[in-house]
């Protein structure tokens, strides 16, 4: 009976450390939105458009910072002195496919968005850990038609337009 409730009690234990891990890493990843949210917006002030997203881009299109290597969104953000250490999803590494954080630059009038409003980027995070479906501090991002919601494919997303 002891026996019992000891391992009740561990596995409720080790089941609250996996969560806390998971709420760490959530954290770290919108640390991470932040800080690339500012550069893009510093890149913007100092160029006048986002970053292109790269010829290479390893995830179905989409720019996934760093992605194997390869030249991506946020080396246009070190090159340009906006962004100094490169922010890399916690878990990074240990899958394959799309993971981590996506970045892609739509032309002027993409996907439904009023083109009078210029190109305009979309930033998210695939997968938050400690939550399912949108994540509370998801700003969300989406274009009234024909009613593209970015929302869908990520947990986190935001966007901004080139003119405002």
């Amino acid at each position: 009976m002891t026996m019992m409730v000891l391992v009740i009690l561990l596995g409720t234990a080790l089941s609250l450390l996996r969560y806390a891990r998971a709420r760490a890493r959530d954290a770290v990843r919108l640390s991470d939105m932040r800080q690339i949210i500012f550069a893009l917006n510093m890149y913007f002030d100092r160029y006048n458009q986002f970053p292109p997203i790269s010829g290479d881009a390893c995830c179905n299109g989409w720019d996934q910072g760093p992605c194997d290597g390869d030249q991506t969104f946020i080396n246009a953000l070190v090159t340009s002195g906006t962004i100094i250490q490169v922010p890399v999803d916690p878990l990074a590494g240990s899958g394959t496919g799309c993971y981590g954080y996506g970045y892609y630059r739509y032309g002027a009038g993409s996907e439904g968005c009023d083109p009078a409003r210029g190109p305009f980027f979309v930033l998210g995070v695939r997968d938050m850990e400690a939550s399912s479906g949108p994540h509370p501090e998801s700003r969300g991002w989406s274009c009234p038609s024909p009613n593209r919601n970015w929302q869908g494919e990520f947990e986190w997303v935001t966007g901004g337009f080139e003119k405002e």
